[in-house]
């Protein structure tokens, strides 16, 4: 399994590494001091797993995880137990306190193996969650849940139950990632989740009105609509 190790402190990687070095099955693929290093190391080494650092430079490792779409799995290292609960809110794996005890770890890499079993969806495949964060609070949303995405600005809004997180990235970026059987780009500023709508109506000039279920009435523009007929039983 590859591991990439990811903390400020020297000291605290290399001792990690000199405990993983001892395991069988664990291929240390690289190290990182800072998120940026970190995020850069996930996109082209693709670690399975991840031993995170929570307090570096630039940013908490729940920071580097908001900046991923494709999130590997996490066990935070860290000197504090205050953030065990958001950890584990995020759905770590495990959550070892510094200095890491060799037992703990062994705890840890049983997780690992056991969850290392499942099959993961390729890189190119579309995303089937997101690691969301607004302000102290942290998720991992799955796609399916999640009924609309609205675009303001630069960023998008998420209607997912009775959350509206605010992501950190353009709607045309994010459709890229999204899986188009489920997801319908309605107009120029919001797309869909096609399994969420409640009703269809159409429209003045050709557009359609879709109601979601959980949400607000959605216009489709003319243009759209007539791809949306073409994939769905409206005429």
């Amino acid at each position: 399994m590859k591991a990439l190790i990811v903390d400020d402190e020297p000291l605290a990687r290399r001792e990690l590494r000199r405990l993983l070095g001892a395991v069988a099955g664990i291929d240390i693929v690289g190290e990182a001091g800072n998120i940026d290093d970190a995020r850069e190391r996930i996109e082209t080494l693709a670690p399975e797993v991840v031993f995170l650092d929570i307090q570096m430079p630039g940013g908490t490792g729940f920071d580097l995880l908001a900046q991923l779409d494709r999130v590997p799995h996490i066990v935070f290292t860290t000197a504090y137990d205050q953030y065990a609960v958001q950890a584990f809110e995020v759905n770590a794996l495990d959550y070892l306190l510094k200095p890491i005890e060799p037992e703990r770890l062994a705890m840890a890499l049983q997780k690992i193996q056991a969850s290392a079993r499942q099959v993961a969806p390729g890189r190119d495949a579309p995303l089937e969650q997101l690691f969301v964060r607004d302000g102290p609070r942290c998720w991992f949303v799955p796609l399916r849940e999640v009924s609309l995405f609205s675009a303001e600005g630069n960023y998008v809004r998420m209607l997912w139950g009775k959350e509206r997180p605010l992501l950190g990235r353009s709607l045309a970026a994010l459709e890229e990632k999204l899986d188009a059987r489920r997801f319908f780009r309605a107009n120029r500023a919001q797309i869909v989740n096609l399994d969420r709508i409640a009703s269809v109506e159409l429209g003045a000039g050709g557009r359609l009105h879709v109601q979601l279920r959980d949400g607000p009435e959605i216009e489709v523009s003319r243009r759209q609509a007539r791809l949306f007929r073409a994939r769905s039983a409206v005429t």
